[in-house]
């Protein structure tokens, strides 16, 4: 399946690319272009911590092994409560004693829970009014609570037995369920929390990356140890690659489903830019959050459960899959996609008497 994934990628890209000399008649040229323009931001978000990770993976693999050992727990956990595309892949993995959880927490925890962590919650809450904020707080419970189900269908498939996909996401379902109470009793407190580690680690990550480019530069280390910055420009340079097919597959994804979604709102009760959100938080979390202002309360709360796992599932997420290690672009799709259906179905239950 992940390898006819690739090629189907592969087959938009030709056919954006063909799109964009024909003058963009079909708009799947302008996503072509969208993708490779998307790799400045990438490489801005990313890199730095890349370059890091050698240094962060020394700092704290000794304390968080006499912390795991006696738990049972892979240091690897630890590595994706940050978000997939913001290094948290590549510290699972350099954490990991067990390359099967390396693998679930890089891909699986970084870009549920670390994204969520990282970046929805701190970005999202901060654009809204009192009400849209409410609405879409407890929209954020809700996913939590589908965080589970999320996690245990990719432990799965990345190998591991039931027992271990229980031990090893121990910590992540703690976190989960103090996160839920803190955005339940607590909201303008946990936000301005997130709000700062979103700001902590976009720091660090332009520190990484001024020090890693200045070696580069001069041949002098200010910071011994740090990974070449050509080899993190690398791993950016292969998601932009992959990002010019994956943004028409998601554009031809979003058409192909059109009408099974506007179905979809009239059975629900939501409103047009409610649905339309759904397929685009699937692409990308940040305009669907942007239209949060135009949606009815019970749009907003369903679409903030949805984004919890399933943001961005067909585009940043998928081409940083496809860049780093395609074999696992399944497991990524199925956990992300498994999650926010569930956590779309509380949310539509929990607000089944709400109209609108």
């Amino acid at each position: 399946m992940d390898k006819a994934l690739i090629w189907i990628m592969a087959i938009c890209a030709l056919i954006g690319g063909m799109d964009r000399i024909l003058g963009n008649r079909l708009h799947l040229g302008e996503q072509f272009e969208r993708g490779f323009m998307l790799m400045g931001p990438t490489a801005l978000s990313m890199a730095g911590i890349i370059c890091l990770v050698p240094l962060l993976s020394k700092l704290i693999r000794g304390s968080l092994v006499r912390i795991c050992a006696p738990l049972g727990l892979d240091p690897a956990i630890f590595g994706g409560l940050l978000a997939i595309d913001m290094g948290g892949y590549q510290l699972a993995v350099e954490l990991a004693a067990d390359s099967r959880v390396g693998v679930f927490s890089g891909i699986v925890i970084a870009a549920i829970l670390g994204c969520t962590i990282t970046f929805t919650i701190p970005v999202g809450m901060g654009m809204f009014d009192s009400e849209a904020r409410s609405d879409f707080a407890r929209g954020i419970l809700f996913g939590l609570i589908s965080i589970p189900v999320a996690l245990l269908a990719g432990g799965l498939l990345c190998g591991m037995v039931l027992s271990q996909v229980l031990r090893q996401s121990l910590p992540c379902l703690l976190l989960s369920a103090l996160v839920l109470l803190g955005m339940w009793r607590k909201t303008t407190l946990m936000i301005r929390g997130f709000s700062l580690f979103a700001r902590l680690i976009e720091i660090v990550t332009t520190l990484g990356l001024m020090l890693a480019a200045f070696e580069y530069m001069t041949g002098r280390a200010l910071l011994p140890g740090l990974a070449p910055i050509e080899d993190a420009m690398a791993v950016v340079a292969s998601i932009a690659v992959v990002m010019l097919g994956s943004l028409p597959f998601a554009q031809l994804l979003q058409r192909a489903l059109r009408w099974p979604l506007q179905l979809l709102g009239e059975k629900t009760r939501m409103n047009s830019a409610s649905v339309a959100a759904l397929l685009i938080g699937m692409v990308s979390v940040l305009p669907a959050i942007a239209l949060v202002k135009d949606m009815d309360r019970r749009g907003r709360i369903v679409n903030a459960a949805f984004m919890v796992c399933a943001a961005s599932a067909f585009a940043a997420h998928l081409g940083f899959v496809a860049g780093v290690d395609a074999r696992w672009i399944s497991t990524l799709l199925c956990s992300k996609l498994v999650g926010g259906a569930v956590g779309v179905a509380i949310a539509l239950f929990a607000t089944r008497r709400m109209n609108g």
